[in-house]
């Protein structure tokens, strides 16, 4: 892996100075009320280019590579991780926009997306579909200049907040056409809590962590989405117009989860050394230093292989199988670091007043979305065969 160069040191200590003054600050008692991310606080991410980070300079973005998005999510997740993730509905609407959108398109929403200025937010997953997206039902039927929208998805992550909402729906109603008959198309909607009845409802679901931005099932219908919001002027290229994102997505969920496990073990390292048994700080004990030391290891090597498969997308190379690798070692980890952080923090860790707590809420949710472990295996074994020359 490339080492970082004195631009992306520059961007970690930038993020990292925002993090400790905006962030930390007030992350604790918001997640502890199940209140959201505050709009002062999207706004000052706004000003400071995150939502646009890797658009094109020439769109209104900051024309980043893949290995400082990686950087920027890593240090904004350690101070909350609904503050890392809020900016990954305008990076995935963002790129397939720059990826696929018509001229008309990326002028109409580019900008505005890669300034924060519009929030969007990606309804893909339906209540009986998730990661088969091939069974999606959700129906885009055309009517004169435009399609009415009718169907359910689940887990619109922000969905309240958004002005666009990127859609995923059938509009090929032959089933055997599977992937073929998907299409993506933006809705826009004001944003707020009461959505469009009839035509747009949507419920909050409540979790267990990842506050800060209220997930919702939304049903559509007839709901008007006029035909210049299909996404490149083409049917059935919906499925293929995401897959290149999906590397993203999953790159950044990796760096989510390195910078969920760097504050859960730099809160251990904390407590260690200021918590007193038996006459001297716990971290001197080899059973809390070995734990430490174990969580150093397992949080570095995460971290590395995140940014190599962010390089390699910088390099223009498919990346499914190293973002694959990524995400299920840095999320797998995540899960590991954040509970041997609370052990470590024993009875402690436990309590809502510390924060070690809300790092293990938060990083068990890594590994289920932008592609669970399962699929992520299931890819990377797809990949170790095609090599191998076993596959078809």
């Amino acid at each position: 892996m490339a080492e970082l160069n004195p631009q992306h040191e520059d961007i970690r200590n930038s993020v990292r100075a925002f993090v400790e003054r905006e962030v930390r600050p007030i992350a604790n008692a918001l997640d502890r009320r199940q209140e959201e991310i505050p709009q002062s606080l999207i706004e000052q991410m706004a000003a400071l280019g995150y939502f646009g980070l890797t658009v094109d300079e020439e769109a209104g973005g900051l024309g980043l590579d893949y290995l400082a998005m990686a950087i920027v999510t890593e240090e904004l997740s350690r101070g909350w991780l609904a503050v890392g993730s809020v900016i990954t509905r305008n990076l995935i609407t963002a790129g397939v926009l720059q990826a696929a959108g018509t001229a008309a398109q990326k002028a109409r929403w580019l900008g505005g997306l890669a300034r924060g200025e519009l929030l969007s937010a990606a309804a893909f997953t339906e209540p009986d579909a998730g990661s088969d997206s091939a069974s999606f039902t959700t129906r885009a039927q055309r009517h004169g200049d435009g399609y009415e929208l009718s169907g359910a998805k689940q887990w619109c992550t922000f969905a309240n907040r958004a002005h666009l909402l990127l859609v995923m729906a059938r509009t090929e109603p032959d089933p055997s056409k599977k992937h073929r008959g998907l299409s993506l198309m933006l809705l826009e909607k004001e944003p707020g809590d009461r959505f469009s009845p009839p035509a747009l409802t949507g419920a909050p679901i409540e979790t267990v962590g990842y506050h800060g931005m209220r997930s919702y099932a939304l049903t559509f219908e007839r709901a008007w989405v006029p035909a210049a919001n299909l996404l490149g002027m083409q049917e059935g290229q919906g499925f293929y117009q995401l897959m290149e994102t999906y590397e993203v997505a999953r790159i950044q969920t990796a760096a989510r989860a390195v910078g969920v496990a760097q504050a859960a073990f730099e809160a251990a390292l904390a407590y260690a050394g200021a918590r007193r048994q038996f006459g001297r700080p716990i971290a001197e004990f080899q059973a809390i230093g070995h734990k430490l030391a174990r969580m150093a290891v397992e949080l570095e090597a995460a971290r590395r292989l995140t940014y190599f498969a962010a390089t390699q997308k910088d390099s223009g190379r498919r990346c499914d199988y190293e973002a694959g690798l990524a995400k299920v070692a840095a999320t797998e980890m995540a899960e590991r670091v954040t509970r041997e952080a609370m052990q470590i923090h024993g009875g402690y860790g436990y309590a809502m007043e510390f924060e070690v707590q809300r790092y293990w809420r938060d990083a068990r949710v890594l590994s289920i979305f932008e592609g669970t472990t399962e699929i992520q295996l299931e890819i990377i074994a797809r990949r170790l065969r095609e090599r191998a020359g076993v596959s078809k």
